[in-house]
């Protein structure tokens, strides 16, 4: 099947490569050269403009943005002119579900068909293959389903789900039509809120196991510190390293996630080759205002995204304005030796 490839980022990229290697043509277009002469080099046919792109697709064509939300509707303006009818756009960035719904509308009345493809599955799906979630019209993701099937994992990667004994659905294989516009990015949406918190219960698991040795440190007497009272219970000097290797074999914790930490840890076990500066998308963002619109508690998922805006220094303000109030009511005085 033929499809065209907007943006060759870190996942584009390696979409584009696994689809050629099952046998796929890809036409691919970068605004940054560089790109599309590397998937040239792996199979693709290249493209120095989406005008370009497109005149080498023949009808109905699918398009297929791998792009930033932020970068979807400016894209669009560009693209949208140069396609027909029955034509295909598909969304495969973290676009904001409301917006499929709006920009599905107004493809829908020029004739052009839409889905959102939430995909996961990082710089690492090109050989493990990419979980899709797709939102959008049924006839349409059937159209596509031999580029679904390529990019998902495959049954393989899994046991089947004890209780399933009819026939594999496509759940089974790695990709999902999820309902209408929309939804497939709702799904997605979701699935990095549920990231994030899962993220940071490891991080703030390994800070602890880290600071487990808290006893063995001079301890500050006086009135702005907290007292140890049982240094003798705070002893160890962990290898979170090995700890981390070893959560990977039969614990309930495992996963890939905890894959990737052993990894970064065997590496650098001070992990002081990063800032602990950790962006967010708007993904995680999305979640929390869906769950108070929902009316659901999302304890553990605010707060990890909460835990992101702090490690950007967007708290330092208000702990500015907690100092000065112990200062005004108590006189109490920053420490600086800590």
């Amino acid at each position: 099947m033929k499809i065209g490839i907007v943006g060759l980022g870190r996942m584009g990229s390696g979409m584009a490569q696994r689809l050629i290697r099952k046998g796929h043509e890809c036409v691919v277009y970068d605004a940054k050269p560089a790109a599309v002469t590397s998937l040239q080099e792996a199979g693709a046919t290249g493209a120095a403009s989406m005008q370009e792109m497109v005149a080498q697709m023949a009808r109905p064509r699918a398009i297929w943005l791998m792009i930033p939300a932020a970068m979807v509707d400016h894209a669009l303006n560009d693209l949208v002119p140069l396609l027909a009818p029955d034509d295909i756009i598909i969304d495969g960035g973290n676009s904001y579900y409301r917006d499929d719904m709006r920009r599905a509308a107004e493809l829908k009345a020029r004739g052009i068909h839409y889905l959102d493809v939430g995909t996961s599955g990082g710089v690492a799906g090109i050989d493990r293959g990419y979980c899709l979630m797709i939102g959008g019209e049924a006839e349409t993701v059937a159209h596509l389903r031999p580029i679904f099937s390529s990019l998902a994992p495959g049954m393989a990667v899994a046991a089947r789900t004890p209780g399933r004994n009819d026939n594999p659905g496509d759940a089974e294989e790695g990709f999902l039509h999820c309902g209408a516009h929309g939804a497939g990015h709702f799904v997605k949406m979701i699935h990095n809120g549920i990231e994030y918190g899962l993220m940071a219960a490891y991080a703030e698991g390994f800070n602890i196991l880290r600071n487990a040795n808290v006893g063995k440190r001079t301890q500050n007497v006086d009135a702005e510190t907290t007292p140890l009272h049982h240094p003798e219970f705070y002893q160890f000097d962990m290898n979170l390293s090995e700890i981390a290797e070893v959560w990977r074999r039969g614990s309930v914790v495992g996963s890939w996630l905890l894959d990737l930490t052993a990894e970064a840890l065997q590496k650098n076990p001070e992990l002081d080759n990063y800032g602990g500066h950790v962006s967010d998308s708007g993904e995680g963002r999305w979640t929390v205002q869906a769950a108070i619109e929902e009316g659901v508690p999302s304890n553990v998922l605010s707060a990890a995204l909460f835990a992101r805006f702090a490690s950007r220094g967007q708290a330092g303000f208000s702990d500015r304005v907690l100092s000065a109030m112990r200062a005004g009511f108590g006189g109490h005085m920053e420490k600086t030796d800590e």
